[in-house]
């Protein structure tokens, strides 16, 4: 059963004496037959369960209007056989629509989940991410270059994008060929199966007339084309993010994002495009890091950058587009 966790917020004035105030706050809980957590905070703060117009009504009338500002938050809905509570990228805690588990797998590589809400369709979290909504169609525009690029008879390599959404928007455009690199089988067939509004049919065989998708890590395929002197018309970066922090934990992270980065660029066709997703726009610190990275490359390089509201991650997503000088 599925309980709602109600959070009452105020703040004093001044201190009070929590010894004579608390007792006639915990009388509500004895009439209810209820057991309490009493924290003592310096007169400063009370935290309990709590029926909530009761005890506003009893803090009014034991406080004499000590009481500066009061605030009823939003229930938090604890112990729901489907979690609501997903992070944004900047820490913010948001609650989601989330009425169903769709799909669930542990892969090789991650956790696997499709999450239906009610207001952004099928959601594919990996590893407790929010990834790609089948609402998230500006994310994907995004990273394709906002409808300025002409994919007609071009070479693109698409790094990464199990769910799918990239293919098949520049497979409508009619490129010479788009090959697709992504490790997770298993993203794959979840995305196939229940984010069809993202995909439509593309997932349904792995290669047709115009691309090929290669079940395989793409490190050792871009090494490959760097040594066959192979080279791109457009290269879309869709693996990950920009780690949010610069800590060590994150290092493995960066050294990754580095590495891509660069055998991307060695790929690129001269006169070619690299796209990719930054973070959140909050993640001012992250973001420099990454374009100074930019600075770091085996060629000169420029870039431009777009912000973009992605429906269900609740924040604004930096996108970039990087080019060789």
């Amino acid at each position: 059963m599925a309980l709602r966790h109600y959070t009452l917020d105020f703040s004093l004035s001044t201190a009070v004496d929590s010894a004579s105030t608390v007792p006639g706050l915990l009388s509500i809980f004895h009439e209810q037959e209820m057991t309490e957590t009493v924290h003592d905070t310096d007169g400063h703060g009370y935290l309990a369960t709590f029926l909530l117009n009761a005890l506003e009504k009893k803090l009014k009338v034991l406080l004499n209007g000590n009481i500066t500002r009061i605030k009823r938050l939003p229930a938090l809905i604890r112990g729901a056989k489907v979690d609501r509570y997903w992070p944004t990228a900047d820490g913010r805690l948001m609650e989601y629509d989330i009425d169903r588990v769709v799909y669930e797998e542990d892969s090789a590589y991650q956790n696997i989940k499709i999450l239906h809400s009610k207001q952004f369709g099928n959601i594919l979290v990996l590893n407790g991410d929010v990834n790609l909504a089948e609402s998230d169609s500006p994310y994907t525009q995004a990273i394709i270059g906002s409808g300025k690029e002409n994919y007609a008879g071009k070479e693109v390599l698409i790094l990464g994008g199990g769910d799918g959404g990239i293919l098949a928007e520049v497979v409508k455009q009619k490129p010479k060929m788009i090959t697709m690199s992504y490790i997770d089988q298993k993203v794959i067939d979840g995305c196939r199966a229940h984010m069809r509004l993202t995909c439509g049919s593309i997932l349904d065989s792995l290669e047709g007339d115009c691309y090929q998708i290669l079940v395989e890590d793409c490190v050792p395929v871009l090494k490959k084309y760097v040594q066959e002197g192979r080279t791109f018309d457009y290269v879309i970066n869709d693996l990950t993010a920009v780690p949010i922090s610069t800590e060590p934990e994150e290092d493995s992270t960066w050294e990754f994002l580095r590495l891509i980065l660069d055998l991307s660029i060695k790929v690129l066709h001269p006169s070619g495009k690299y796209f990719t997703q930054g973070n959140s726009v909050n993640l001012k610190e992250a973001l420099s890091l990454y374009e100074e990275q930019l600075g770091k490359l085996s060629c000169p390089v420029g870039f431009s950058k777009e912000v973009v509201c992605v429906p269900s991650y609740l924040e604004l997503w930096v996108f970039y587009t990087v080019w060789k000088k």
